[in-house]
Protein backbone atom coordinates (compact mmCIF):
# COMPACT_ATOMS: atom_id res chain seq x y z
CA UNK A 1 0.00 0.00 0.00
CA UNK A 2 2.78 2.24 0.77
CA UNK A 3 4.22 1.94 -2.04
CA UNK A 4 0.90 2.51 -4.67
CA UNK A 5 0.74 5.33 -2.66
CA UNK A 6 4.36 6.89 -3.18
CA UNK A 7 3.84 6.21 -7.00
CA UNK A 8 0.20 7.94 -6.86
CA UNK A 9 1.82 10.94 -5.56
CA UNK A 10 3.56 11.19 -9.22
CA UNK A 11 0.37 11.42 -11.15
CA UNK A 12 -1.72 14.49 -11.03
CA UNK A 13 -5.49 14.25 -9.39
CA UNK A 14 -4.76 10.35 -8.59
CA UNK A 15 -5.24 11.35 -4.78
CA UNK A 16 -7.92 13.37 -5.37
CA UNK A 17 -10.10 9.94 -6.05
CA UNK A 18 -11.67 7.39 -3.38
CA UNK A 19 -8.83 5.40 -3.98
CA UNK A 20 -6.40 7.73 -3.79
CA UNK A 21 -8.78 9.10 -0.28
CA UNK A 22 -8.82 5.82 1.46
CA UNK A 23 -4.99 4.25 1.21
CA UNK A 24 -4.34 8.19 2.34
CA UNK A 25 -6.35 7.40 5.20
CA UNK A 26 -4.47 4.18 5.79
CA UNK A 27 -1.38 5.13 4.91
CA UNK A 28 -0.80 8.56 6.34
CA UNK A 29 -1.15 7.17 10.28
CA UNK A 30 1.57 5.34 9.84
CA UNK A 31 3.83 7.09 7.71
CA UNK A 32 3.56 10.67 9.69
CA UNK A 33 5.72 9.83 12.59
CA UNK A 34 8.77 9.23 10.27
CA UNK A 35 7.74 12.42 8.70
CA UNK A 36 7.95 14.33 12.00
CA UNK A 37 11.65 13.05 12.65
CA UNK A 38 12.70 13.12 8.86
CA UNK A 39 13.00 15.96 6.50
CA UNK A 40 12.89 16.16 2.61
CA UNK A 41 15.72 15.98 0.94
CA UNK A 42 16.31 19.49 -1.08
CA UNK A 43 12.86 20.47 0.03
CA UNK A 44 11.33 17.75 -2.02
CA UNK A 45 12.09 14.55 -1.86
CA UNK A 46 10.45 12.47 0.51
CA UNK A 47 12.63 9.91 1.88
CA UNK A 48 10.05 8.82 5.18
CA UNK A 49 8.55 6.26 2.94
CA UNK A 50 11.46 4.56 2.18
CA UNK A 51 12.84 3.91 6.08
CA UNK A 52 9.21 3.15 6.96
CA UNK A 53 9.45 0.12 4.50
CA UNK A 54 12.83 -1.04 5.64
CA UNK A 55 11.39 -0.71 9.43
CA UNK A 56 8.32 -2.64 8.40
CA UNK A 57 10.37 -5.10 6.93
CA UNK A 58 12.65 -4.91 10.38
CA UNK A 59 9.64 -5.57 12.30
CA UNK A 60 8.02 -8.85 10.32
CA UNK A 61 11.58 -10.35 10.34
CA UNK A 62 11.92 -10.15 13.91
CA UNK A 63 8.57 -11.13 14.65
CA UNK A 64 8.98 -14.38 12.43
CA UNK A 65 12.32 -14.81 14.27
CA UNK A 66 10.27 -14.43 18.00
CA UNK A 67 7.69 -17.37 16.33
CA UNK A 68 9.93 -19.32 15.66
CA UNK A 69 12.16 -19.18 18.79
CA UNK A 70 9.18 -19.96 20.72
CA UNK A 71 7.62 -22.42 18.59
Amino acid sequence: MIIFYVLMSWLPNVRDSFIGELLGKLVEPYLSPFRRFIPALFGTIDISPIIALFVLEFAKTGLQYIVAYVF
